[in-house]
């Protein structure tokens, strides 16, 4: 059944490890799930509306994004990197008085920058987009399934943070907690660009 397929595809791109779920989860530590939902709702929303874009323009688009993919893999790459930085130092006495969770705006963009979502969202706009038929209608409701079964997904890595603030009270735990988040988060980066750069290494070999 393709309906059960687009939901088990989006659910387990939406819930396992990735940019987005690294920084919820580091999120939820150090700022509270209440804090983290514009985070959240930027995400899936931001997934949603890119979603559409891509299934509206997918004949047109897909070789013009064939281009662009790269610098952007590695514009969002060099962004995870930067992300890696400031969870790594979030923890730190100094830092946490200027700390602010990422807001609305900033997460829903990020997601034309984030690797994954961009293979999450070409691979659904040429998995379940009709051949035929209503575009419009058919691009709405794949973007409307994005949201609806992201945004539970992710919400649980929220969650998983703020239920491990009360064991991340002292300082130094909390610190190596955060350390440890950004050297995932800067491994993930390292990991993906390297993912992007391969083939091209290849062709040039």
């Amino acid at each position: 059944m393709p309906e059960f397929a687009l939901l088990s595809y989006v659910a387990l791109m939406s819930i396992t490890p990735g940019p987005n779920n690294l920084m919820l989860a580091s999120s939820g530590v150090n700022f509270g799930f209440r804090r983290t939902v514009p985070h959240m709702l930027g995400i899936s929303l931001g997934c949603a509306l890119q979603v559409f874009v891509v299934a509206m323009l997918l004949a047109q688009a897909l070789g013009w994004l064939a281009s662009w993919r790269l610098p952007l893999a590695a514009a969002g790459c060099v962004y995870l990197l930067w992300l890696s930085w400031k969870i790594a130092r979030a923890g730190r006495p100094e830092a946490r008085e200027q700390a602010r969770p990422l807001g609305f705006v900033g997460a829903a963009m990020f997601q034309w920058l984030n690797p994954k979502a961009w293979v999450m969202v070409l691979n659904a706009s040429i998995l379940f987009m009709p051949a035929g038929g209503a575009k419009l209608a058919a691009a709405l409701l794949l973007a409307v399934v994005f949201a609806a079964v992201n945004l539970p997904c992710i919400s649980v890595w929220a969650w998983g943070g703020e239920r491990l603030r009360r064991w991340l009270a002292a300082p130094h735990a909390l610190l190596m907690y955060n350390l440890t988040m950004g050297a995932l988060m800067a491994v993930t980066a390292l990991w993906l660009l390297y993912d992007e750069l391969a083939p091209v290494i290849a062709r040039m070999a």
